[in-house]
């Protein structure tokens, strides 16, 4: 059951890949740590762990949903959090993450949400390293409750596996 879980996972994961605008083909595949994957696309050059959110498949959404923590080595950034919420969000709508007993306000933008600056960055990963799971909540446009939950078994290992990724070039 676990191997075709992980099975599933990697297929989606891989299939959420080729949404952007850049060919599947161009990112490199550095590992599946439980629920979470590591990938560098070299013609950025960048790395990313991510992670789809937990039940999401086969829900009526707006968007993909899933989570990010990106590094961009020639511009000096590391362990960036990133969301794609499931909905889009209305106008000014504040976003809130719950990882723990920890809770960080999001900035965010139509369907996205990121940390606020660098300092709630490293919390943020600090914290995603020590739990087994997280919630993004916020208001979608329409009025419903957004509500996106993560499970974070691997996270930690998929961002230490971004960062060699891009350390190795």
């Amino acid at each position: 059951m676990r191997v075709v879980r992980h099975f599933r996972f990697a297929t989606a994961l891989l299939a959420l890949c080729a949404l952007p605008a850049t060919p599947a083909l161009a990112r490199d595949g550095l590992g599946i740590f439980d629920d979470w994957g590591a990938f560098r696309d070299p013609n950025v050059p960048r790395c990313y762990a991510i992670a789809m959110a937990a039940g999401s498949r086969g829900r009526k959404n707006d968007f993909q949903p899933f989570a990010t923590v990106g590094l961009w080595p020639k511009q000096g950034l590391r362990n960036e959090v990133h969301f794609r919420l499931s909905r889009r969000l209305a106008a000014g709508s504040p976003a809130r993450l719950r990882i723990g007993d920890q809770s960080f306000d999001l900035a965010t933008g139509q369907g996205d949400a990121w940390a606020q600056d660098k300092r709630m960055d490293a919390a943020i990963v600090a914290a995603m390293r020590s739990a087994t799971g997280m919630t993004v909540t916020a208001r979608a446009a329409d009025g419903r409750a957004v509500r996106d939950s993560y499970r974070l078994s691997g996270a930690g290992s998929a961002i230490d596996a971004a960062s060699l990724g891009c350390a190795q070039g």
